[in-house]
């Protein structure tokens, strides 16, 4: 108990005093400055997401080519495409989606991309139903806008009716008679086809490379930190041990 005392009164003394008020400065100012850049980063990402769903519509084979996975630069961005939607029954209903509380479903239409030879089709979530029934399609050649989304995880087992409980494309490429674009696009033409709700479009994931100078910025100055707490750490051991 006296050890621990003697202990207690050598850190309390006039040098250390200054060393431990340092040490919180410290704490405090890494600690503020990299929160201040980790905030910095986030700002960074969201402004990117919200930037890129914004931007005019790009024809889909400038961004994305048959059997080409999504890039994550491309997650998001707003694209028109023409085409001729496959038969009313070659479309597909993704379970599990609500609209104003009420559940449903999404109805996934293949259309044939135009000019893609041999031809291939990217998958259209056209709109939203609560009825267990595929819609009727367009006949014509139609041009839609929408979002472009990467695939969803899960499974991608197609059940009775044409349901599927997401959107996986790989389970889904044998289920159509074409190729299909490596991610699907959220229909975002207004008004919604008849019969159909209009469909939200997912929020877009930002880049990882973006606002990433503020994430390195973040992590030194936190090590900065780090590194002031371990010397204050040892010049305190050294000290008792010296007097000792």
């Amino acid at each position: 108990m006296r050890a621990r005392s003697t202990t207690a009164r050598r850190l309390l003394r006039g040098p250390l005093l200054g060393l431990h008020v340092l040490l919180v400065l410290v704490l405090v100012g890494t600690g503020v400055a990299g929160g201040w850049q980790w905030q910095a980063w986030r700002s960074a990402q969201r402004n990117d997401a919200a930037e890129r769903m914004t931007r005019d519509p790009v024809p889909l084979t400038e961004a994305l080519g048959p059997d080409e996975p999504l890039a994550n630069e491309d997650d998001g961005v707003a694209v028109d495409v023409a085409g001729t939607y496959a038969p009313r029954t070659d479309q597909f209903l993704v379970s599990g989606r609500t609209l104003a509380g009420e559940a449903g479903y999404w109805v996934l239409s293949p259309l044939v991309v135009a000019g893609t030879k041999p031809p291939a089709a990217v998958l259209v979530a056209r709109g939203w139903t609560s009825q267990r029934t595929l819609p009727a399609v367009p006949a014509d050649e139609v041009r839609e806008t929408g979002v472009l989304a990467a695939g969803e995880e899960g499974s991608g087992t197609v059940g009775a009716d044409r349901v599927v409980a997401s959107v996986r494309l790989p389970a889904l490429v044998g289920e159509v008679d074409t190729d299909l674009f490596g991610g699907y696009l959220v229909r975002t033409t207004r008004p919604a086809p008849p019969g159909l709700a209009a469909i939200e479009p997912p929020t877009a994931d930002p880049s990882w490379s973006v606002g990433l100078r503020n994430l390195a910025y973040a992590l030194q100055w936190w090590l900065f930190g780090a590194f002031g707490l371990f010397m204050w750490w040892r010049i305190c051991r050294d000290q008792v041990s010296t007097v000792a």
